[in-house]
């Protein structure tokens, strides 16, 4: 049986680390959706993503992680953030993973893949 390639929703408010990210995880195999708001990716299905990527210093960035924790316990969820004075981890609680802008693409991909094969193996999965 094929299985569908997970899909991982990035938002933030910056193009460029949009492009970026877009570029990296695309090159991994991941199908990737972008948007520029939380309330852009709300008015998606979230049952047909498998990851967020978000940063935390949007209007509304933790918000967002609340509401998505609600409405998608299983989700994983990594904020990312440029701003170092927020980027506190005791925020970052129920997150699968804290990443600060620059951000290693590797340590993130190793995270990512860690996340949705925890996913798979748990039986968490929405195929």
């Amino acid at each position: 049986m094929h299985r569908r390639r997970p899909a991982i929703a990035v938002v933030d408010d910056d193009p460029r680390v949009t492009e970026s990210l877009e570029d990296l995880l695309e090159s991994a195999g991941y199908v990737v959706c972008c948007f520029s708001s939380a309330e852009d990716f709300l008015a998606c299905e979230l049952s047909e993503v498998d990851v967020l990527i978000t940063d935390i210093g949007l209007p509304n960035g933790l918000q967002l992680r609340n509401i998505v924790m609600r409405r998608r316990p299983g989700l994983s969820v990594f904020l990312i953030t440029g701003r170092h004075e927020i980027a506190d981890q005791t925020r970052a609680r129920g997150i699968t993973g804290f990443f600060r802008k620059p951000f290693d693409g590797t340590a993130l991909l190793a995270a990512i893949g860690e996340a949705i094969g925890a996913q798979r193996d748990g039986g968490t999965d929405h195929e």
